[in-house]
């Protein structure tokens, strides 16, 4: 809960308003899993809010170790549901990839979240405890928003998260530590860019609109072009930063011509661009790219003035990867 919604429970059971900082302060600094902890409440009190309330953290259920270092959790989402969240530890950085959805509505051809089909938003709960419940949560440096489900396509219960990831009243963290991707849903969007200092990720995959769209159907209702325009009226100089997600597909988005057309897309745009290998999942007729056209494309993207490098792959003997994660026990595929 917000400060906000902690003042109305604090007012629901008869506590004083300053109660909700106290509750706050419990949760998000003291980390406890019970409301019986919290002490500087009178024992009366507690045994009212325990009556209608409950701490909500609760460890993962199953847990997968890469043989690169990497940990991907298994978390209850409500009867029957699952999300994974992905743990990637590496000298300097410990980031945490967050779920925000149980399945995914958008069905990217390449991804097998969106090939599970959707289920249901993941509440601001269930999302922060990801984060809370992460058994190397003390070794965080990042989280990405970039797990299961479009984070923008949940605005209400992600801009919740992200207000007690970074006041004063809550974690604390700066917004620096922060990124949150989308397919570019521009009413969540542009609120994203309105209301938070967090950094973005646009998944984006091809330059070209009618190529997009056969990888994303996505781009039919919010064309590349329009999230374009929307980004280039903010200001990425100072305190967030605005990057590109492209997936590389042997044959199809990996060429020169892709990626001049890229360079002429991102005109005007303080960016970098990060390229991915794709990890191939079932009945998806869709090929990795060699890393030498991978290196080619990178190098031309930067000869032309866009910071372009190669993502690193983690995770893929568990299925951790970009765009495999999944929770469906049986899934039908669909090209």
């Amino acid at each position: 809960m917000t400060l906000e919604e902690l003042r109305r429970v604090a007012a629901e059971v008869g506590l004083p308003g300053y109660a909700a900082k106290q509750m706050a302060d419990w949760l998000y600094k003291k980390k406890v899993s019970r409301i019986a902890d919290m002490t500087n409440i009178s024992a009366a009190k507690r045994a009212s809010l325990s009556e209608l309330f409950e701490v909500g953290a609760y460890p993962p259920s199953d847990c997968r170790r890469s043989l690169d270092g990497t940990v991907k959790y298994l978390y209850e989402a409500g009867t029957g549901r699952f999300v994974e969240s992905v743990y990637i530890p590496t000298e300097d950085r410990f980031t945490l990839c967050v779920s925000s959805q149980v399945g995914c509505k958008m069905n990217c051809l390449f991804c097998m979240t969106g090939k599970q089909g959707f289920s249901a938003n993941l509440t601001a709960n269930q999302i922060l405890n990801q984060i809370r419940s992460l058994p190397e949560n003390e070794k965080l440096t990042n989280i990405v928003f970039m797990g299961m489900g479009e984070p923008l396509d949940n605005t209400d219960e992600l801009f919740k998260v992200l207000e007690i990831l970074t006041s004063s009243y809550g974690y604390a963290w700066s917004p620096k530590r922060i990124t949150v991707s989308t397919i570019g849903v521009l009413k969540g969007l542009r609120r994203f860019l309105e209301e938070s200092e967090c950094h973005l990720a646009v998944s984006l995959h091809s330059p070209f609109p009618e190529e997009r769209l056969s990888l994303m159907p996505v781009e039919k209702a919010f064309p590349i072009k329009e999230v374009m325009e929307l980004i280039r009226r903010y200001d990425f100089t100072h305190q967030r930063r605005v990057s590109f997600e492209y997936i590389v597909f042997k044959g199809l988005n990996d060429t020169p011509l892709h990626a001049r057309a890229l360079v002429r897309l991102l005109d005007g745009i303080p960016c970098r661009v990060n390229l991915i290998r794709f990890h191939a999942i079932p009945h998806v007729p869709l090929e990795t790219s060699d890393i030498k056209r991978m290196e080619a494309f990178r190098d031309l993207l930067n000869d032309r003035g866009v910071v372009c490098t190669i993502r690193a792959s983690r995770g893929e003997d568990i299925f951790a990867a970009c765009g495999m994660l999944s929770t469906a026990k049986s899934i039908t595929f669909v090209k």
